[in-house]
């Protein structure tokens, strides 16, 4: 074993998209290099914030002989020598208020020392490398998340509906009830689609340690089973993140894999992510939003372009991504 992967993030019952990227690289860093490879994972008990004390000073005596320690999910022993992090985004730096003040103040002092005192800083997008440049004199290599091969158009959406009770036509979000996702902006089109018999509906729980929306929103499913997401997404009319700061955006890009019509908000990292295979709107203009998704629900042109667009996102390809940056570094003098 020469890297060893922090594997607390994969333990957590969410699945944001660091979760997602902490289970897929954990997973598939050793498939690929098995003799390069190994994972730490702490109790599950600690894979929320009672976990920080392990990652801090057990996780170092763990890797005290490995070449670099990765990080996979915004956090790495801030007094090992040799992080490699993957930081998504600067969201906390950049808006603190949308963030309980432990999480600001944790995050705020943590995030610059381990950006400024890493090996090598990965992020996920070129929006998120101008974010961690501009507000903290960083530069990081992209790496861009990925979509496994069970998002497709031919994911059943019939366990899904009838797990979750979608006994109608359904827009779906995929979004945490945080601030920062900005879910009461869709408030006119849920109501504009329920005059039409069409529900709006949001996949995702609730994040203590991030401030919610403050308003209603979609008609919540909860957290929703990872099995049920490709049918889920499969079956929508329509799929909209109407987000204000996303660092990548990736439940757009497993929308546009399941064929599924995608409305983004113009902002952040969305549309880079997205190209031109999703409708745009201000997430701050409610109608527009509105608009937005009704015009894609009848656009079988951006039915067609999503799945073109998700092909370039892989897992496979964003492990071998983080791979050469390994490479690169251990090939150094």
């Amino acid at each position: 074993m020469t890297v060893l992967i922090d594997g607390r993030a994969a333990l957590r019952p969410e699945l944001g998209g660091v979760e997602r990227w902490a289970r897929e690289l954990c997973d598939r860093l050793p498939a690929l290099r098995p003799e390069r490879y190994a994972v730490a994972r702490p109790p599950a008990a600690l894979a929320h914030r009672a976990g920080h004390a392990w990652e801090q000073a057990a996780l170092p005596f763990r890797a005290r002989r490995a070449a670099l320690l990765l990080g996979l999910a915004n956090l790495a022993p801030v007094a090992f020598p040799r992080n490699v992090v993957v930081i998504h985004d600067a969201a906390v730096l950049r808006e603190p208020a949308w963030y309980s003040a432990a999480y600001a103040r944790w995050h705020g002092a943590l995030l610059p020392r381990l950006a400024r005192g890493a090996r090598r800083v990965i992020t996920v997008s070129a929006f998120s490398a101008r974010e961690l440049r501009e507000l903290l004199g960083v530069e990081a290599t992209v790496v861009a998340g990925g979509v496994d091969a069970r998002f497709t158009p031919d994911a059943d959406p019939g366990p899904a509906r009838a797990a979750l009770g979608l006994d109608r036509p359904y827009v779906l979000t995929v979004a945490s009830r945080i601030a920062r996702k900005n879910l009461a902006a869709l408030d006119v089109a849920a109501g504009r689609l329920a005059a039409h018999g069409i529900d709006l509906v949001a996949a995702g729980g609730e994040r203590p340690q991030f401030r919610d929306a403050g308003a209603p929103g979609p008609r919540s499913l909860g957290p929703v089973p990872d099995a049920h997401l490709p049918g889920l997404y499969a079956g929508a009319s329509a799929f909209v993140l109407p987000s204000l700061y996303e660092g990548f955006g990736l439940p757009c890009v497993e929308a546009m894999a399941c064929g599924t019509p995608v409305v983004a908000a113009r902002a952040a990292a969305l549309p880079e992510t997205c190209g031109d295979a999703a409708l745009y709107a201000d997430p701050r203009d409610a109608d527009g939003l509105a608009d937005a998704i009704e015009r894609a629900m009848d656009d079988d042109a951006l039915r067609a372009a999503g799945p073109r667009r998700a092909a370039a996102f892989t897992w496979d390809r964003t492990a071998r991504g983080v791979d050469a940056v390994i490479d690169d570094l251990l090939t150094l003098p």
